[in-house]
């Protein structure tokens, strides 16, 4: 055996360290996040920006529904080309709301801001799609219930993720 083999530790050994560390790592940005929504929750105005979110949400929410039910129900648009459609509309919407008057973020740039606002914005699409997909078409819910659900479901990600990354001190 050479000395090279000697020191080396075995392929398997140098694997599970690497898993090790990247579980690590994991878990230590996991309570970090929790670490700062638990410390995040105990400033009002957290509270205060939660309500605007929902009011600014809500607004959107209701104009999703509106949009969405014009394509499907007057223009015969198909469910999921319709949710793509009132998405656009309302995150467009949402993203000038929140930006200046729920995180009042307008020091910051609006271009990454909103590249950022639209990054989390599609990923909750994703989610809104996928039950949509689930409700109409799989279980053969109504439509326009079945995007209302779809919507509200992905609202907490949403919240969060503008919350801590778009609009967060970083976001600026």
């Amino acid at each position: 055996m050479s000395r090279v083999e000697e020191t080396q530790p075995p392929a398997a050994l140098r694997r599970t360290d690497r898993a090790l560390d990247a579980t690590s790592r994991a878990a230590d940005w996991s309570w970090q996040l929790a670490l700062r929504i638990h410390l995040g929750t105990r400033k009002p105005q957290n509270w205060v920006q939660l309500f605007k979110f929902g009011v600014v949400g809500g607004i959107g929410y209701v104009i999703n529904l509106a949009v969405f039910a014009l394509l499907t129900q007057a223009l015969g648009v198909h469910h999921i080309l319709s949710a793509v459609g009132a998405f656009c509309v309302a995150v467009t919407n949402n993203f000038l709301w929140n930006r200046h008057w729920t995180f009042g973020a307008t020091d910051g740039h609006a271009g990454f801001q909103a590249a950022r606002f639209f990054t989390v914005s599609a990923l909750a699409l994703a989610v809104n799609l996928i039950l949509l997909y689930l409700l109409v078409d799989v279980a053969g819910a109504p439509e326009l219930p079945s995007q209302a659900l779809s919507v509200a479901a992905a609202m907490p990600f949403n919240f969060v993720g503008n919350k801590l990354w778009t609009f967060g001190a970083e976001g600026r």
